[in-house]
């Protein structure tokens, strides 16, 4: 099991000691992307497997340069350099990326919404802030996120965001994206099997080189030492987001980086949410929508999407549990 967890939930997947053929092994390649941790995984022979594995990773890095929000060559940067002033014509593969981010943001209310970055300078999870935000602060970044205001002109492929002050940012569906990107172009150049780990966000395709589906472990915020079920994942995605994944204390409390875009606060009463989906976009992104949302709005919606379902653990360590899910518990 990985030692690196993301939440209080924590994935991990597990590699049985079995002795493969040249042609037919696991390899893994660990490295830093996108400010996280990516651990890619490949059913390969070795030699093939290294050529893709660096192919894999500068796919990666090239989707970072097209998305990040702190790079300021990307076409990201130009979109919030010119708020309020100009449309940005962008690349089919950004526009069609924002348009399912609108699109979900539709289906979560707003829950989930890219113009989010707002917010950014208010709230900051790097140790210097030392006081809250004050009211006029988040109502002022508040006025500043709306997805319905976002202008998209299919003809030209241009975005515009009509306020200044305005912002998207990708932070909650970015590494999913990169994830299933990198997935399709690995198949493409025909690896069968694989799994791209991004910080405990995993996206599987194939099987183990043994036949079998492989497991994601989802382990007890309060004891997390022992995974309390498992779980196959066959050609899917599962993500998840925790509310001390990154926080920050003030005046002996603890406010989650996990924000309501409506309201500007951290959210609170839930300790963690793993979502099951098609892809690690829709992993990524329903992950925090349904943090968001709350328990029963957030069931309610996963229920209603195919193949997606998820768990919830609350403040009191409750699980809940989607009734779209099958729930193998372990007796560790």
């Amino acid at each position: 099991m990985s030692k690196y967890v993301k939440s209080a939930l924590f994935f991990c997947f597990l590699i049985q000691s079995l002795v493969f053929s040249q042609e037919n092994k696991i390899v893994t390649r660990t490295a830093k992307l996108m400010g996280s941790r990516f651990e890619i995984t490949l059913v390969s022979n070795q030699k093939e497997a290294n050529l893709h594995l660096d192919i894999a990773q500068k796919e990666i890095e090239r989707i970072e340069k097209l998305i990040s929000s702190w790079d300021p060559n990307s076409e990201t940067s130009a979109i919030n350099k010119n708020a309020g002033e100009r449309p940005v014509k962008v690349s089919q593969e950004l526009f069609g990326l924002i348009e399912r981010c609108i699109q979900i943001s539709k289906v979560t209310q707003g829950a989930f919404d890219i113009s989010y970055a707002a917010l950014d300078p208010v709230w900051v999870f790097d140790g210097s802030m030392k006081t809250l935000p004050s009211p006029e602060q988040l109502q002022t970044s508040v006025a500043h996120i709306n997805y319905k205001e976002i202008q998209l002109d299919a003809i030209d492929n241009t975005v515009f965001l009509p306020k200044k002050g305005m912002k998207i940012g990708f932070g909650a569906v970015g590494k999913g994206y990169a994830a299933d990107a990198t997935k399709k172009y690995l198949q493409s150049m025909g690896i069968k099997a694989g799994i791209i780990n991004a910080s405990g966000d995993l996206t599987t395709w194939g099987k183990k080189p043994d036949g079998t589906d492989w497991q994601v472990g989802i382990s007890n915020p309060e004891n997390p030492s022992k995974v309390f079920s498992w779980f196959p994942v066959k050609d899917a995605a599962v993500a998840t987001s925790g509310n001390y994944e990154k926080y920050v204390t003030l005046n002996g409390k603890s406010y989650s980086h996990i924000i309501d875009p409506r309201s500007g606060m951290p959210i609170s009463g839930i300790k963690s949410v793993t979502v099951f989906a098609p892809n690690g976009e829709l992993a990524d992104a329903f992950a925090t929508a349904v943090f968001i949302m709350g328990i029963d709005i957030g069931i309610n919606t996963i229920s209603q999407l195919p193949g997606m379902s998820c768990i919830i653990v609350d403040a009191a360590n409750k699980i809940h549990y989607s009734p779209n899910i099958e729930v193998t518990e372990t007796q560790n």
